[in-house]
């Protein structure tokens, strides 16, 4: 005799076979960033799931305009030019699914609810739903047939927030690009030749918004690395309105010799700097604030330098440590503690066989669990129950 759950299975595959249409509503994609790029995978992997000719998307035609209180915001004629767009796909097309790849969109994906009673998801992303939402927003994620998280860490926070109950959900974490940038066998980045010094690799914004990154306490910690290991050295990539300050701060720390601000980098320079590194350190601290939220919604920064093969040194709280196993790929440390950053620093550093180790167990475990294909089972499982 067939299960119930089976047969509940087999005809959603017949459905999905059978031309299941999917519509994502996404956020302005001009720019490069995490959230641009996860669409696009998200995009990619309906496509592959679905066929190419099942999948469409309507993007919002413009990016935000900057207030005189210093908030962004939208137009509203772009928000209505969207709207428009948005209904008049849904209402000609007739999708059996639309995904609202943003809470921003997600009011728009309600009012197509309403119109036609098509269902629709809305994927989470970190700040922009942990804490207060606008009403239009609050009531589009209340009614939203299912949550798509990128973390379950997210998923609980916005279900605690926004008082949401036991909603249905589906953790579907982001994926590492499908194509590696090579190693370059030339760089312009002045690393050391020969035998080259013990380097810790951080790389982000380096920016006064963005502070709970961690670029403060590492080098609060950096210090007492250098009474251990001397010849240690410290990269800091990216670029920002706060490189300065940090600058000057590592020389009030004495420790501006052995501190390397290169700036923004290409990816190529990037991976020579994953390739070159033997730990890769990022304390983000997460700051579940109402008003002003602040934290890593994922950090897809520790999966490359996890993809490269290298150790991490990471946040006991928070996103993050859902992916870090402690002590298998690295070490989770209290991000506020300069003394535990540093002790977790000089462990990796002092022991290169067991950081290698992890290293190499970090990135077998990224490979299996965040690649586009497993990105794509995911999917093809959400859409099936």
């Amino acid at each position: 005799m067939r299960r119930p759950g089976h047969d509940n299975m087999a005809a959603m595959t017949e459905r999905l076979a059978r031309r299941f249409k999917v519509l994502v509503l996404a956020p302005p994609l001009q720019a490069v960033g995490g959230i641009q790029n996860y669409v696009q995978t998200l995009f990619a992997a309906l496509q592959n799931v679905l066929g190419e000719d099942s999948a469409r998307i309507v993007a919002v035609p413009g990016g935000a305009q900057r207030r005189s209180d210093g908030s962004s915001a939208l137009p509203p004629f772009v928000k209505l030019r969207f709207i428009a767009a948005a209904c008049a796909a849904a209402i000609s097309w007739s999708p059996d699914l639309i995904i609202c790849a943003h809470i921003g969109v997600a009011p728009a994906g309600r009012i197509i609810q309403k119109l036609t009673r098509i269902p629709y998801w809305v994927i989470l992303y970190g700040i922009e739903v942990w804490g207060e939402l606008s009403p239009a927003k609050r009531k589009a994620l209340r009614a939203t047939q299912r949550l798509v998280s990128i973390t379950r860490f997210t998923l609980n926070a916005t279900i605690a927030r926004h008082s949401l109950g036991d909603p249905r959900a589906l953790i579907l974490p982001p994926t590492l690009p499908r194509e590696k940038t090579p190693v370059p066998a030339t760089t312009r980045m002045p690393l050391d030749d020969g035998q080259p010094p013990p380097m810790v690799l951080t790389v982000g914004r380096v920016a006064s918004s963005e502070r709970y990154k961690g670029h403060d306490v590492m080098l609060e910690a950096w210090p007492s690395v250098l009474r251990r290991l001397p010849d240690a050295v410290y990269w800091i990539v990216g670029g920002g309105d706060d490189l300065a300050r940090l600058e000057a701060k590592a020389r009030e720390l004495g420790i501006a010799a052995s501190v390397r601000f290169p700036g923004p980098v290409s990816s190529e320079e990037l991976a020579v700097c994953y390739h070159r590194c033997c730990v890769f350190a990022m304390p983000a601290r997460t700051e579940l604030d109402a008003r002003t939220p602040r934290g890593e919604g994922f950090g897809i920064v520790y999966l490359e330098a996890m993809a490269h093969g290298k150790p991490v040194v990471g946040p006991r709280v928070g996103a993050p440590a859902e992916f870090i196993r402690d002590g298998e790929h690295g070490l989770l440390v209290d991000p506020s503690s300069a003394s535990e950053v540093s002790d977790a620093l000089i462990e990796l550093l002092g022991d290169p066989e067991r950081a290698r180790r992890m290293g190499e167990a970090a990135k077998q475990f990224v490979t299996s669990e965040f690649s586009f294909e497993s990105f794509c089972k995911r999917l093809r499982e959400g859409l099936q129950e």
